[in-house]
Parts: C-alpha cells; structure tokens; sequence
C-alpha cells in the first residue's frame, strides 16, 4: 500500500522528555537500568519456567508468554528513547513512526488479552479447582494465547490504517517522546474526525472486550473467596491473584486514560505513556 501522506515530509522530531542536557543524562541512566532490569527479569522467568518441570502448568505458560511480550513491548519504545536521550536531534522517519504506532498497539493489545486470559485461568483455579485441569487443558491454552496474538493483530493493522491514510503537512513536532497515534492527529492536516472516531470505538472495543472479562472473573472469585471460612483459606486464595490484579489495575488504568482522553501535551500524557 503506497503511503500518499508522506509527500510533505519524511521524518519526525520528538521533543522527548526534557531539554536539559543533565535532565537527559540522569534520564538516560535511569531507563537503561529499567531496561536492563526488565530484560533481565523476564529472560531469568523464561529460562526458569523452561527448566523447572513443576512450572509447566497454565499458571506459568501464560506467565511466560506475558514475560515475552513484556520483552516486546520495552524494547518497541525504550531503544528509541535511550538514543534520543543522547542526540541532540530527535528525530524518526515516517515509515518509522507508523512502525512503532504498530507495535505499540500490537504489543499492548496482546498483553491486555493475556490479562483477561489469567483472570479466567485464576477464576478457573479458585473457583473450580476440583475441575481446573480438565477445565485448562494444555490445548486451551495454547488455543486461548493464539487467540490473543490474533486479536491483537487485527486491532493493530486497523490503527496503523488510520495513520497510514492521514495526511501530514508541514509541522514535524510530535509533542511526545515516542509515536502514539493521539500525538500524530495535531500534525494532520485533514479532517480527522473519523479516525479519532474509529480510534475510540477500536479501543474501547478491545479494552472493554478483555477488561469486561476480569471484571466478571473477579467478581466471581472475590465470591468465593468470601465463602472460604477460614481466614489463613481466604488470605491464601488471594494471594495467588494479588499480583495479578495489581498489573490489570495500572495497565487497564493508564490505557483507558491514554487512548479515551483528548491528548493535551501535558507532563500528565507523559506520565501515562511511561506508566
């Protein structure tokens, strides 16, 4: 598909995250030691779970494909920004904004899917544990992470439509420090109503599709947890879903701000993205 919007121009500049000099040193130092830990993290929970045979269960395959992805979804962004964090000029082709507005959405999404797909395995274990392993079988498994990748694939190929098809004049400042598609409709020229409109209805579609999942999980396994008599029962069927709960509370939260909020440029935008 010919891109007919980059006649104009063919880069963008990012103003990143500040523009002191010393304000990027220390930010520099910073998100290479959160990159290096996050790679770090979860290679060690991969190779763990590869080598430990009591970890292959569904708890942990799913686990290790959402350490995967968070490999993916780091390493989408925070390379980018340690390089700008360095240049004097930020700058980033077209093609490859639109690549990164891709991944970003391709990653995020896939990782809200494997969200929902835990809730329901923890809804599974607390709940039915009696019939968890009939009821999480290695081919629902499997079939439920595929699921997800594909999902996550067609939302991601219909964002990267809308900003494929829009039309870029010549302002080249993306106030941001990586490509978002809501930080791409103030250089548009064109009417763009339709795209903030298809942009909304896909994210409140995906979002709502995988958060409406947890909710209904979670309502059932605070129910039974609610049940259990006794307290050292109840405390011990919380904490398998403690965590788990906690990451869907800052994904979910952060996501539904970024996406279902008109963008402002403000340092709130910012710290949203980071999160």
């Amino acid at each position: 598909m010919a891109l007919r919007n980059h006649s104009t121009i063919t880069e963008f500049i990012l103003i990143g995250l500040s523009a002191d000099p010393h304000i990027e040193a220390l930010l520099f130092v910073l998100f290479l030691i959160i990159y290096f830990l996050t790679m770090m993290g979860n290679l060690m929970m991969l190779l763990v779970i590869k080598a430990d045979s009591r970890l292959h269960t569904p708890m942990y395959f799913f686990l290790s494909n959402l350490s995967f992805l968070d490999i993916c979804f780091s390493s989408v962004t925070l390379p980018k920004l340690l390089e700008d964090l360095l240049s004097e000029k930020k700058t980033i082709s077209v093609e490859g904004c639109l690549a990164q507005v891709f991944c970003v959405f391709f990653t995020s999404g896939t990782e809200a899917c494997l969200l929902s797909v835990m809730a329901y395995d923890r809804y599974a274990a607390i709940c039915h544990p009696l019939l968890y392993g009939q009821v999480m079988s290695n081919q629902l498994c499997v079939k439920l992470v595929l699921a997800s990748w594909s999902l996550a694939s067609l939302n991601a190929v219909v964002i990267l439509l809308l900003g494929i098809n829009m039309d870029f004049c010549e302002d080249q400042t993306i106030h941001h420090f990586t490509c978002e598609l809501p930080a791409l409709f103030p250089l548009c020229c064109s009417d763009i109503s339709i795209h903030i409109k298809i942009l909304l209805g896909a994210s409140l579609l995906h979002g709502l599709g995988t958060f409406i999942p947890i909710f209904l999980s979670y309502a059932h396994i605070i129910s039974t947890i609610l049940s259990i008599s006794s307290t050292t029962g109840r405390s011990k069927a919380f904490n398998t879903c403690s965590s788990h709960l906690i990451a869907v509370v800052l994904f979910f939260g952060s996501g539904f701000l970024c996406y279902l909020m008109p963008p402002s440029g403000s340092s709130l935008d910012l710290l949203l993205s980071l999160q």
